[in-house]
């Protein structure tokens, strides 16, 4: 085990017996993080801070059941951006359900990009979409999700998601497009 796993371990350990030093440690070591996962989700740094807040609050309430099957870092995370879409829930973000009997959605596999179109202006046109397409690019493209987890996460179908994430290509590459970032799409 290397050396930051171990203090990372020691202090997960100590956190599990609810001792607050070790908390204030390891929220110190993981809020910078956690905070820029909240934001990419909320876009709105207050609600980020407050959903961050949230997160580590579930987080250390349910430390016990961390068993190391992962990093504690992917399994934070995963709480704050489970807190984040519960947050966005809150305001009635309205996922439009697609009639999966009249709609037959094939996955397009084809996501490259012109060579000098960089991550971060990927990022910026995902973050320019409306909701509803952010949110499943975001979980799929960035954070691994498959459509069936994205599914549950935000309380829609799979073929809705499915959907969401073709139209979301969609949007991106035309965004890329307006803003001069990939020629010839």
């Amino acid at each position: 085990m290397s050396p930051n796993k171990e203090i990372h371990q020691k202090l997960i350990n100590e956190c599990k017996k609810q001792k607050p030093k070790a908390q204030i440690q390891l929220y110190n070591l993981y809020c910078k993080s956690m905070f820029y996962v909240a934001v990419r989700y909320v876009k709105d740094t207050a609600v980020a801070e407050d959903v961050m807040q949230d997160a580590f609050i579930k987080a250390f309430k349910n430390i016990q059941s961390y068993k190391k099957e992962v990093a504690f870092g992917a399994w934070l995370k995963r709480i704050v951006i489970n807190q984040s879409i519960d947050e966005l829930k809150k305001k009635r973000l309205s996922l439009v359900a697609i009639n999966e009997e009249v709609l037959n959605v094939s996955e397009d596999n084809d996501w490259e990009v012109e060579d000098e179109v960089s991550t971060e202006m990927i990022v910026s046109a995902i973050k320019a979409q409306k909701e509803k397409y952010r949110l499943v690019l975001m979980l799929y493209l960035i954070e691994g999700y498959d459509h069936s987890e994205i599914a549950e996460v935000l309380g829609i179908t799979v073929v809705t998601s499915r959907t969401h994430l073709l139209r979301g290509k969609k949007l991106v590459r035309q965004y890329l497009k307006t803003m001069n970032y990939a020629e010839g799409y």
